[in-house]
């Protein structure tokens, strides 16, 4: 059996069932938060790191051969992975990789469809209100 590894998602691929469409097989993790990032959207979300920001998701554990697949589709094959440290509910805390743009995209985009998906996801998986109603009016 192939060993799994946390990824934290924070984006619309923290909704397992749309993995388990790809042929995915993700354990449903906990709701996780990561401290001193920001959400930014575009075409697609990234996370950037910003002093005193919190960006919530979900922590789930793939096989490195799922998230190879994964990251291979080419709307979010230039998104590399990142070392994270996800904060639990109950005051846990577990490394997990985060999958990123190297860089922020230039000049100023918008999303306004994937923005409403992604709150349309995050509410159905309980991520906190407040967190919630700022996707895509506060991020970047």
């Amino acid at each position: 059996m192939e060993r799994r590894v946390e990824v934290f998602f924070y984006g619309l691929f923290m909704d397992a069932d749309a993995l388990r469409e790809k042929g995915l097989h993700p354990t449903n993790g906990p709701p996780a938060s990561v401290d001193g990032m920001a959400l930014h959207l575009g075409a697609r979300a990234t996370l950037a790191p910003e002093s005193g920001g919190r960006v919530h998701g979900m922590l789930m554990s793939l096989t490195h051969a799922e998230v190879d697949r994964l990251y291979a589709e080419p709307s979010v094959a230039a998104y590399r992975p990142e070392p994270v440290l996800a904060r639990l509910a109950d005051g846990g805390s577990v490394a997990a990789l985060c999958f990123n743009l190297p860089a922020l995209p230039d000049g100023v985009q918008s999303n306004s469809d994937y923005a409403a998906k992604l709150r349309t996801v995050a509410k159905r998986l309980g991520l906190p209100e407040s967190y919630v109603e700022r996707i895509g009016s506060d991020s970047k």
